[in-house]
């Protein structure tokens, strides 16, 4: 009698349906009422899907024929030989690179390549605005923010503005990345030279010779701090 009650307890058990297989026929009728919805929203996610991956291979089109462009412009540049003839000759083509692929990372490389090319080509107004504006847009890079800066005050040493030139080159003397920081703290003390203040121009020099003893400025600086009493 004992065996027979556990076996009916045990067929009552099994007819019972266990909570994953609710869930499982609750989610199959699910499906069966909404049928058309799940469809609809399937055929949404696919069409994200395949519009998210049109817009990457765009982009990724975009930056390899900028890059290229870029390169092809810059290896005409060079075998001119000659900053002016190359400015003019490669003017036309990275205008063409700014305005047609201005959200790429080479089209954006490429205003520093051709500011560079401007300031060669004694196009001091031009260099300055493009640096300008590759400064705008790299000046979050660790990399390129000092050089950049940099480029900015010489530049504007060329157009004689030394005032502006001073705070470019103070930006970086104060800030903390190290790179060019030798360059310039040279580049101050010579404007601080040109302006008579040689207290503050020795202060440089002397920084230049005990905080970088192998850049190229100290031998400079060590015969300045000579002739500065």
């Amino acid at each position: 009698m004992a065996e027979q009650r556990v076996s009916n307890e045990r067929k009552k058990e099994l007819e019972q349906i266990d909570p994953f297989q609710e869930s499982l026929l609750k989610i199959v009728a699910y499906t069966k009422e909404y049928k058309k919805q799940l469809i609809l929203i399937a055929g949404a996610i696919i069409l994200v899907v395949v519009v998210f991956s049109g817009v990457m291979y765009s982009f990724k089109k975009a930056e390899n024929t900028a890059a290229l462009l870029v390169r092809h412009a810059l290896t005409q540049y060079v075998t001119i030989n000659d900053p002016e003839k190359g400015y003019l000759e490669t003017k036309e083509a990275f205008q063409n690179i700014f305005s047609e692929y201005a959200n790429t990372i080479a089209g954006n490389l490429a205003k520093v390549k051709f500011a560079k090319i401007c300031y060669d080509a004694s196009k001091f107004d031009q260099s300055y605005q493009y640096y300008k504006e590759s400064f705008e847009i790299l000046k979050n890079e660790a990399q390129m923010e000092n050089f950049l800066l940099a480029s900015l005050g010489h530049v504007c040493l060329a157009r004689k503005e030394f005032k502006e030139a001073e705070k470019y080159f103070l930006q970086i003397e104060k800030g903390k990345t190290n790179l060019l920081k030798d360059e310039a703290k040279f580049a101050l003390a010579m404007l601080y030279e040109a302006n008579d203040n040689m207290g503050e121009s020795k202060k440089m020099y002397e920084k230049i010779v005990t905080e970088y003893e192998t850049s190229m400025y100290r031998p400079i600086a060590e015969s300045k701090m000579d002739e500065i009493k």
